[in-house]
């Protein structure tokens, strides 16, 4: 790739990150990270995704779309993805950049209401990357539960957090949880959590 092809590609990515940004200043604790998630991080998330299973696939948290832009290279078909987004800007954004993702401006802690008529649909699996590190234990457990009841049992829940350990611990729910990834190439390192219930 010439660097002419390079520069539009740096100038997205920028625009992104300054998105990003203004978004986090906007509610820290909505956004949770000062920049996107890499996009080597976003492909080992979306690396859980069964695509052979028909289902489609459910995403908490996409912000600018660097993880949907994953799920999508995998292989899930943009009318299969259900991506949910607390901001309203970032959500705005989303439908202009995936217009055939199902893009939902709503709340990932009242998914009947988000979700609506589909309320009631079974998902492959779930990428997460809401910032649970400033909801209360009870709630991010309960979070996890309700996110389980969408998946086939032994089917994952993938949540992204930058402290060392899962923002949801063993024994706060009827799942598992099993440490998936440690990714240095993002700001800042990333920790990959999958919880799950046994098949």
């Amino acid at each position: 790739m010439s660097q002419a092809e390079r520069k539009p590609q740096k100038r997205a990515r920028f625009n992104e990150e300054i998105r990003f940004f203004k978004g986090w200043l906007a509610d820290v604790k909505a956004v949770g990270a000062i920049l996107p998630t890499s996009s080597i991080t976003a492909r080992v998330m979306a690396s859980v995704i069964d695509t052979s299973s028909g289902l489609p696939v459910l995403e908490l948290g996409p912000g600018t779309g660097v993880i949907t832009k994953a799920i999508l290279d995998r292989g899930v078909p943009a009318d299969q993805l259900y991506s949910i987004e607390y901001s309203k800007d970032f959500a705005d954004h989303l439908k202009i950049e995936f217009p055939d993702v199902n893009i939902i401006h709503g709340d990932a802690f009242n998914l009947d209401k988000t979700l609506g008529d589909k309320k009631d649909m079974l998902f492959d699996s779930v990428i997460c990357a809401v910032p649970l590190i400033y909801i209360p234990v009870a709630q991010r457990a309960s979070l996890v539960e309700n996110l389980l009841d969408r998946v086939k049992p032994g089917r994952p829940v993938i949540q992204i957090t930058y402290a060392p350990k899962s923002p949801v611990p063993q024994g706060s729910g009827n799942f598992e949880v099993v440490h998936y990834d440690y990714v240095l190439r993002n700001v800042p390192p990333a920790n990959l959590f999958v919880y799950r219930r046994p098949a």
